[in-house]
């Protein structure tokens, strides 16, 4: 029957609010075990200087058998790590790849390739499918897992835990400096850039015998597998070194070949792209800012990179190449920043504290191996000591195993009968009935004395850090020395030879003269104004000791008494009149204090044909070409401009040969044909000897011989030198060709 309807109304159902959680609570709750496994199992390297993800991977290669083995199948590989990493087979595969020796990302590859793996300085080379390639170890992988049987570093279950895996691999060498890791973790990051193998461990070992070593000293830059040109910065290199964080500015190595009028390039940053390159440079040309390439090309082949540019006729390489470094990636910062997790804690770390970090765990690592062996040389002396007790009345032990009647008695009875533990009977027990003579007893006693020696020298070593430390540099030195490579990115360390080339304005060209005081005051004077004016101002006591005649295009060397030149391009002096005193050089060209102008010379439109004759007290004269002085960048001061053996007395400009005339302080005059010195291209030459001074005298002028005033020639022209000259006669006391004080 079916239940009447009470005569109360139903109440409403309301449903019950959802209990709201405070969000740092969900921070605390999700976030934080998610960042924190991240961090800790994924993204940063340890102080061995693999993540986890590489670890199990080379772990799995290890036990494979591919460090003796013949190749195998990447995929078989693939397939085995993932009793490891449950990541995935194309995230293990893509680790597998970068480790490899034909995708170049690291100096030294763990893993030796065979097929196509793609290319770290290409983006869109795609590397082939797993069950296509094979791999196997390299030999550089027997020093990542010295001692890992042996109770070297500790072990964990696998995620399953259905089996064991090392936490680190005990690397025989810093690879945490010589394997370059980029990380991106939850709020933080790394990048570490990679270090020349044998200058890590020279470094190393230096460190560990003079904790003060300045490390720069040995370790000398960062070291790139794509090479590129390292722009040197002592001190962004310091504040790497200190801090762990800083920028290294790379430059692409290119050349121009002039049949083919084109630019190759065959080395970029380790941080850029074929690709990207490519992409940046046609932007440049579509938008009208780059008009001299004609074509760009992708010509890498096995061979390594290359990536040509075609120029237009008359294009200027080196200035084009400065334009595209500036706004390409051809020139590329690699941002340093050296986070590492110790102890499962992230640490940012300089040079010198990843490397007392590696040391402390290096040492900790060889002495729990020398422990274990230690262990299994105890094991066998133990087994030996008890051999020599039954040794010492073999017939003895052979009575009581013919008598004893139960097969589970020889044991007992052995003990019983010669006061020896069950372990040593076990292996008495075991031994061949032929090893039973004269020769094998012999043998195991003097293998005891042995034993007991090497296990006192033993525990010695574990009582000793310095001995252990000793093991560590030996490992090293024989790690540089089987595995070092030279270096494949070049240091420039004169950073201002690389300085960008500004792009040339449009100059004009007309005539000027230059005019210099001995004073060190210069004056550039326009013909007009030249015409127009009357005489020159000067200081008090000073006078006009050079005035050349040229044009707006040229560039001037001032030569100074401290063997530098400063350059200066014609354009970017201010015009004056004569009727001034003109522009103090010292000041303008921010030169040394103290330091003073003493010869000017002019490269006709910026070419630096001929050659200059450095003329010096000691009567040797050193001819150099005048390219010598020439530069790719607009430096403004070169040093080591000439030799410091002897003052300078006069530089005379020359463009074809001429005869130069000397003179010196006790009036003996000499006149030489210039073709009698040959052209030095070392610009501190110190010359050759020309005229055969006397040990009280010195060349004090220096011209040539047109413009002197000396009539009777022939008397003092010689044809070879050196030569000691003819005192003047008083007809040829005439004012000579100004030369320098």
């Amino acid at each position: 029957m079916a239940k009447k309807p009470s005569g109360k109304k139903a109440e409403a159902i309301v449903p019950a609010e959802p209990d709201l959680q405070p969000i740092t609570r969900t921070l605390e709750e999700n976030f934080l075990p998610y960042a924190m496994s991240v961090i800790v199992a994924r993204a940063l390297p340890e102080i061995d200087g693999f993540k986890p993800s590489q670890r199990k991977l080379l772990y799995t290669m290890y036990k494979m058998g591919l460090l003796t083995g013949a190749r195998t199948k990447s995929a078989n590989v693939v397939g085995a790590t993932m009793r490891l990493n449950p990541h995935g087979d194309q995230a293990i595969y893509e680790t597998l790849v970068r480790l490899t020796r034909g995708n170049e990302t690291l100096l030294h590859p763990f893993i030796d390739s065979k097929g196509n793996f793609g290319k770290i300085y290409s983006r869109d080379t795609a590397y082939a499918a797993s069950r296509y390639t094979e791999v196997k170890l390299e030999s550089i992988c027997s020093q990542i897992f010295t001692g890992i049987d042996q109770d070297a570093v500790d072990f964990v279950p696998n995620y399953d835990n259905t089996m064991q895996e090392p936490s680190l691999l005990p690397t025989t060498y810093p690879n945490i400096l010589v394997s370059p890791n980029l990380g991106i973790a939850a709020s933080m990051a790394c990048n570490i850039c990679s270090f020349n193998l044998a200058e890590v461990c020279e470094t190393t070992a230096a460190l560990i015998k003079n904790p003060d070593h300045n490390i720069a000293d040995t370790l000398k830059a960062p070291d790139f597998s794509t090479g590129g040109r390292l722009l040197y910065d002592a001190k962004a290199i310091e504040e790497i070194y200190k801090t762990g964080r800083g920028g290294i500015k790379v430059h692409s190595v290119w050349k121009y070949d002039k049949k083919q009028n084109c630019i190759e390039i065959s080395e970029i940053p380790y941080t850029t792209t074929v690709e990207a390159i490519m992409d940046k440079v046609t932007e440049l040309v579509k938008a009208g800012k780059i008009k001299e390439i004609a074509d760009m090309r992708d010509e890498t082949d096995k061979d390594g990179l290359k990536l040509t540019i075609d120029l237009k006729r008359g294009v200027d390489p080196e200035l084009l190449m400065s334009r595209l470094m500036r706004q390409t990636p051809l020139e590329d910062t690699f941002s340093c920043n050296f986070n590492i997790l110790i102890c499962g804690t992230p640490k940012v770390m300089g040079i010198r504290e990843i490397l007392e970090e590696w040391t402390a765990w290096r040492v900790e690592s060889l002495r729990r191996q020398i422990y274990f062996k230690l262990n299994k040389m105890k094991e066998r002396l133990h087994l030996l000591l008890g051999l020599g007790k039954i040794l010492l009345d073999i017939d003895k032990a052979i009575a009581i195993i013919r008598n004893t009647e139960e097969d589970a008695e020889v044991i007992p009875n052995l003990m019983i009968g010669f006061g020896i533990d069950e372990t040593q009977a076990n292996y008495i027990a075991e031994i061949k009935l032929r090893n039973i003579n004269k020769e094998y007893i012999l043998n195991r006693l003097k293998e005891t004395d042995e034993l007991q020696k090497e296990i006192a020298e033993t525990e010695e070593i574990l009582k000793s850090r310095k001995k252990i430390e000793a093991i560590i540099i030996k490992e090293l030195s024989a790690v540089a020395k089987k595995f070092g490579q030279p270096r494949k990115t070049k240091i420039l360390y004169e950073y201002e030879d690389t300085a960008v080339i500004e792009e040339e304005a449009v100059v004009a060209d007309y005539p000027v003269h230059y005019f210099l005081t001995a004073e060190g005051y210069f004056k550039k004077v326009t013909p007009q104004s030249l015409r127009m004016s009357g005489e020159h101002k000067l200081k008090e006591g000073d006078r006009i000791s050079q005035a050349l005649e040229g044009n707006n295009t040229d560039e001037l060397l001032f030569i100074t008494d401290r063997q530098q030149v400063y350059k200066v391009r014609s354009a970017d002096l201010e015009e004056t009149r004569i009727s001034v005193l003109g522009s103090y050089l010292p000041q303008l060209l921010e030169m040394d204090e103290g330091e003073s102008v003493l010869f000017m010379a002019v490269a006709k439109g910026g070419e630096f044909d001929g050659t200059l004759l450095f003329v010096f007290e000691n009567g040797k004269i050193a001819r150099i070409q005048f390219d010598q002085y020439a530069t790719k960048t607009n430096r403004r001061r070169l040093v080591n401009a000439y030799s410091d053996r002897s003052p300078l007395t006069a530089v005379v400009q020359l463009s074809g040969e001429e005869e130069i005339y000397l003179e010196t302080a006790a009036g003996r005059a000499l006149i030489f044909n210039s073709s009698a010195i040959t052209p030095k291209t070392t610009r501190n030459s110190i010359g050759v000897s020309v005229f055969s001074v006397k040990a009280k005298d010195k060349v004090v002028f220096a011209g040539l011989a047109s413009e002197s005033k000396v009539v009777n020639v022939s008397r003092y022209r010689v044809r070879k030198i050196p030569a000691a000259g003819a005192l003047l006669k008083p007809e040829d006391r005439g004012e000579t060709q100004t030369a320098l004080e």
